[in-house]
């Protein structure tokens, strides 16, 4: 059993709240902006003093209606402004932040709203609040209990918000206050529902106390992302997720001024203009942005010289990382030379699609493949991937600017003890573990062992406390011939050929390995293109001869990693994708396996006929 920890940097008062975040920011500079708006005309600042204005009048509006301290209040939309601002109004006003995806079903919605027993739901527009009513008329439970819906559409101006707030008009600032601060450190402050990869998502106390003291201590342990003064980022994952979340509070705490765009279909439209100094990305979105620009390079002619600019990338990367190891003594003269006429030609297009002023990246919410890290860092664009769950406020470990290990996810943040057990499942104890599952006390008691938190994941700790996330625990599997197979690996491997999608290793009790593939329709496409090849519909292409043999190649490089024992013996195409609407992906874009394997349990036989 190995163990690493990070001493806490900075201590909170157990009575505050997240809330005081907010007021220390405007007691500092009420002129600073704290957020910026995308409207007709570009981009608009929004500074403290205006945001807090608009938050106490909303949460004024709230405690009118009868909001009162404890009560849980939903928030089904896309990432926005007003989505930020209603979750700071449900704090002031003393109340509990249930999230929704946007994308969630009816009866997910039902269960979330059941269970968390809220009585209002904001909603992002006319569509969702169809939804939700309709949801509502079909369950006697919430019928009785809901208050009311409302709509969080802007068009220059919130009209549904700005009625809420104008019904809080006859409420004093001595009421405001007293329900503001009635909250402290333990209390609950959201209750986020995992995004539920099996069975029904579970409700997780995240408290004032996880917010707060997560946020302040990042901002210590990052100085160089966060504590320039100037620092800026561009938020485009659902706020539904708790990473989000997590990251919204900790720019509120270190002043970094945040800007929303709705989703990745915008993210590098709105780059182009916000330009971030530094930017919260998942796996996937480094994976298109190379893809893209190695499309553009070869159709420009130019497809030899950005591969050796990659590789350049990724070797003066590797060889970085070797020195930070002690294994090396860095970049040798001619790579170097190699680099710096890179560096000079062609990184700086890559920069320049996250915007061209980004410091540095943080990837979190999957793993990030290990050549995609050096292919950034390598690039100029430093990635420090971290890694954490819903169930510990998101970041748990993170590498930094000073100390970084690519390829893992970091060093435990302050206040964290990170803990790998004899079975090599990660511990967690810290201020970031939630309070508990929402009543759900079975759950409770086996998540929990001598205080520390399971988190079911698989990883590695070395020496200098860098701990290295190798698997799942229930995805493991187990061949007739008893061999265990971690399937993470070989996924990521196949998965970054331009043509791969998704892939699925199954093999549970089976005689041996095989896997499940889609094809990425832009990668399709530009494959077809890059070959002098007329396009091809997925459906046909799951049956060509030329797809099949180069999906082939991409398993057999995949298959050198492992033992003959574990390699993939047989793949399926499929003609679909896995995608949120379709069940196989969560919000956060994490593979639900088990219904892949269940949706095409047929395929899998066809393997093993």
């Amino acid at each position: 059993m190995r163990e690493a920890s990070t001493e806490l940097l900075v201590g909170l008062d157990a009575a505050s709240n997240v809330t005081d975040l907010l007021l220390e920011r405007h007691a500092a500079n009420p002129a600073h902006a704290l957020y910026r708006r995308k409207g007709p005309n570009g981009w608009v600042d929004v500074p403290a003093g205006k945001f807090l204005q608009d938050v106490s009048a909303l949460a004024k509006g709230l405690i009118a209606g009868g909001l009162e301290p404890g009560d849980t209040v939903a928030v089904m939309s896309a990432t926005s402004y007003e989505w930020t601002l209603v979750d700071f109004a449900i704090w002031f006003a003393g109340g509990v932040t249930v999230p929704i995806y946007e994308t969630s079903s009816a009866s997910q919605v039902d269960w979330i709203l059941q269970d968390a027993g809220a009585r209002r739901v904001f909603v992002q527009d006319q569509a969702t609040a169809d939804l939700v009513t309709g949801v509502v008329a079909g369950s006697s439970t919430l019928r009785d209990r809901l208050v009311n819906v409302i709509r969080m559409d802007y068009d220059g101006e919130a009209p549904h918000l700005a009625s809420v707030a104008a019904a809080g008009a006859g409420v004093s600032d001595a009421e405001l206050e007293r329900q503001r601060s009635r909250a402290g450190l333990d209390d609950v402050a959201s209750l986020v529902y995992t995004s539920g990869t099996t069975g029904n998502p579970k409700g997780c106390e995240i408290t004032h106390g996880n917010f707060a003291l997560v946020a302040r201590n990042i901002v210590a342990f990052l100085p160089e992302v966060l504590g320039q003064g100037q620092s800026r980022t561009l938020m485009f994952l659902p706020l539904a997720h708790v990473l989000a979340r997590a990251v919204q509070v900790i720019c509120l705490s270190a002043g970094a001024t945040l800007g929303h765009t709705p989703g990745a279909a915008q993210l590098l439209e709105d780059l182009g203009t916000f330009r971030p100094t530094f930017l919260l990305v998942v796996p996937r979105i480094f994976e298109k942005v190379r893809a893209t620009a190695a499309h553009k390079a070869a159709v420009a002619g130019k497809g030899r010289l950005f591969q050796a600019a990659a590789a350049a990338a990724i070797a003066y990367s590797t060889e970085q990382d070797r020195k930070n190891r002690g294994a090396g003594s860095g970049p040798g003269f001619v790579l170097r030379v190699r680099h710096g006429l890179f560096d000079r030609l062609l990184y700086p297009r890559l920069r320049q699609a996250l915007g061209g002023q980004v410091g540095y990246t943080v990837s979190g919410a999957s793993h990030l493949s290990l050549e995609d890290a050096h292919f950034f860092r390598g690039a100029g664009i430093p990635v420090l991937e971290g890694y954490g769950l819903t169930e510990t406020t998101a970041p748990c470990t993170a590498n930094t600017p000073t100390r970084t290990r690519v390829g893992s996810v970091g060093i435990p943040i302050p206040g964290t003890t990170i803990r790998v057990a004899q079975d090599g499942e990660i511990l967690v104890k810290g201020i970031g573990v939630f309070k508990g599952y929402h009543n759900n006390p079975q759950a409770n008691a086996e998540a929990f062992v001598d205080g520390f938190f399971r988190t079911g994941d698989l990883g590695e700790l070395d020496s200098d406390g860098f701990l290295t996330v190798t698997g799942r625990k229930k995805d493991i599997l187990v061949t007739a011939g008893g061999k265990n197979v971690a399937p993470g690996p070989l996924e990521d491997a196949i998965r970054a050929h331009q043509l791969v999608g998704h892939a699925v290793v199954v093999g549970d009790g089976r005689k041996y390995v095989s896997a499940l593939i889609t094809l990425d329709p832009e990668g399709l496409a530009n494959w077809r293109s890059e070959h002098g090849k007329q396009p091809l519909e997925r459906q046909a292409a799951v049956t060509d001869a030329e797809v099949l043999a180069a999906v082939q190649e991409a398993v057999d490089q995949a298959n050198l990693m492992v033992s003959k024992a574990e390699s993939i013996r047989r793949f399926a195409l499929l003609d679909t994708e896995f995608t949120m609407e379709s069940g196989h992906l969560t919000p956060s874009l994490k593979l639900k396996r088990s219904a892949v394997v269940r949706d095409f349990d047929a395929e899998v036989a066809k393997l093993y006929a």
